[in-house]
C-alpha cells in the first residue's frame, strides 16, 4: 500500500485526519514554539507531515507559555480605577454565565474592588447565555413568574435549584463569593439589561460574552458608567485583546488570559516550521469548540470566539463544498456507473459550485476555523489527554 511521505505516513487511501500530539508539561515562560517545532521535525521524520496540513494549539498552551496570568487584586484595582469605585461603593455585573472555572474568579476579583460595599448580580434566566439553567419551568410556574418578569433572592426562598450536571446552586454560590471578599450580596434574576439600575449601582460591567455589545449599547442609554468584561486587563505587560473574556481559574489568585498578539505567535510558527521541516502548513490557536451539546443544551463556547491566531490562509474562508450523495444519486438515475460517477465528481469538484446550486444543496457553509478548532477540541480533550497541539491532515 502506497503511503505519503519519506517515512511511513498515513496511506493514500486515508482522507481527512486528526491526531493528538503529545507535548508533556508546559509551564509559564517555557518556549511552546520550539517545542512544537521539535515535534514536528520528528513527525515530519516519520512521514507525517505534508504542504497544506493544519496545526492547531489550544490557546492555554500558548498564554501558558507566554506568563499571561493577572492576580484578582490586579482585577479589583482596575476595576476600581476605570469606574471610579471606592472600596464602599456599588457595583452591578449583568449577564454571567454559569461556571465556577471561567466567571466564579472573576466575580471574586470584581467584588474585591468594593469589599466594604455592596455588589448585584443579575443573571438571565431560564438559562445563562450559552445554556447553562440557573432554574426550571417547574420554579417558574410555582413561582407565578414568565420570563418578562424579575425574580428576587426572596422570591426564591425556599427552593434549591442545582445545576443537573454539576450540581451547583449557582445562585448560593456566587452570593457566598461575593460576601467571601467582604462584600455585600443581592442577585436578582432578569433578562431585561435596564433591570440592574433600579438598584443604584455606581458602576456596571456587562459580563456577558457574545452579547457584551448589545448589553453595554442598552445601558449606556440610560447609564454611561459602564464597561464590559473585555474592557479590563485589556493593556498593559499582562494583557489580551479579549481582556478577561476567556480567562481560566488558575492555581491560587490568579487568572489565565488568553494568549496575546496570536496572529503573530502564528505567522512566526509557520515560517519556521518551513525551515525545520521543509513543509508548507497553515497554523492556528484555538480555543472552545462551538458546538450545543444535544444532551444538556450547554453550546460549549465560553470563550469569545473560537480562534486566537491563524495563518492568513485560514481566516476568512468558508467550508462548504460539493453534495457528494447529491451528485452521485443523479447520477446514478442517469445510469452511469460507480468509475463513470468518480470521474464526473473529480470534474465537478474541480469546477466548484455557487453555494446556492443544487451540488451544494445541504452542505451549509461554516467558517473554516470554527470547524478546525471544533474538531481539535474535541480531539485534545479537556482533561488528561496530555495533547494541547493537534495536527489535521487532509482536510481541504
Amino acid at each position: 500500500m502506497k503511503c505519503n511521505g519519506s517515512g511511513k505516513g498515513l496511506p493514500e487511501l486515508v482522507g481527512p485526519a486528526a491526531f493528538g500530539i503529545k507535548m508533556g508539561v508546559i509551564l509559564p515562560g517555557i518556549p511552546v514554539d520550539e517545542m512544537i517545532i521539535e515535534r514536528m521535525s520528528e513527525l515530519n521524520g516519520e512521514g507525517l507531515v505534508d504542504n497544506g496540513d493544519i496545526l492547531c494549539i489550544t490557546e492555554s498552551v500558548v498564554a501558558r507559555s507566554q506568563n499571561n496570568f493577572i492576580t484578582l487584586d490586579m482585577v479589583a484595582q482596575e476595576v476600581g480605577e476605570k469606574l471610579g469605585l471606592q472600596k464602599d461603593g456599588s457595583l452591578g455585573v449583568v449577564f454571567p454565565i454559569l461556571s465556577r472555572n471561567r466567571f466564579s474568579p472573576i466575580l471574586r476579583g470584581l467584588s474585591r474592588a468594593v469589599n466594604s460595599g455592596k455588589v448585584t448580580v443579575q443573571l438571565s434566566f431560564p438559562t445563562d447565555e450559552v445554556g447553562n439553567p440557573i432554574l426550571d419551568d417547574e420554579i417558574l410556574k410555582e413561582l407565578g413568574k414568565g420570563r418578562v418578569d424579575t425574580i428576587t433572592m426572596a422570591d426564591l426562598q425556599g427552593f434549591d435549584y442545582k445545576h443537573p450536571l454539576t450540581g451547583v446552586n449557582y445562585i448560593e454560590f456566587y452570593q457566598e463569593l461575593i460576601t467571601g471578599e467582604g462584600a455585600e450580596a443581592e442577585i436578582i434574576l432578569s433578562n431585561d439589561p435596564l433591570e440592574i439600575l433600579k438598584y443604584e449601582p455606581e458602576g456596571v460591567i456587562a459580563a456577558d460574552i457574545h452579547t457584551c455589545e448589545s448589553t453595554l449599547s442598552s445601558l449606556r442609554e440610560k447609564f454611561s458608567n459602564c464597561i464590559s468584561l473585555k474592557d479590563l486587563c485589556c493593556k498593559g505587560e499582562k494583557c489580551s485583546e479579549w481582556g478577561l473574556l476567556g480567562s481560566n481559574l488558575s492555581s491560587g489568585d490568579k487568572l489565565k488570559l488568553l494568549p496575546r498578539d496570536g496572529d503573530s505567535f502564528v505567522e512566526r510558527l509557520r515560517k519556521d516550521i518551513e525551515n525545520a521541516t521543509g513543509k508548507n502548513i497553515h497554523v492556528m490557536i484555538y480555543g472552545d469548540g462551538a458546538y450545543k451539546d444535544p444532551e444538556s443544551g450547554i453550546y460549549e463556547l465560553a470563550d469569545p470566539k473560537t480562534t486566537f491566531g491563524a495563518t492568513k490562509e485560514l481566516t476568512d474562508r468558508y467550508r462548504d463544498g460539493i453534495k457528494y450523495k447529491f451528485v452521485a444519486d443523479s447520477l446514478s438515475e442517469e445510469g452511469k456507473s460507480a468509475e463513470d460517477i468518480e470521474r464526473a465528481m473529480e470534474r465537478v469538484k474541480k469546477k466548484g459550485g455557487e453555494r446556492n446550486c443544487m451540488e451544494t444543496e445541504g452542505t451549509t457553509p461554516r467558517q473554516l476555523t470554527d470547524i478546525l478548532a471544533s474538531l481539535a477540541d474535541l480531539v485534545s480533550g479537556s482533561s488528561d489527554a496530555g495533547t494541547p497541539v493537534v495536527l489535521v491532515k487532509n482536510f481541504f
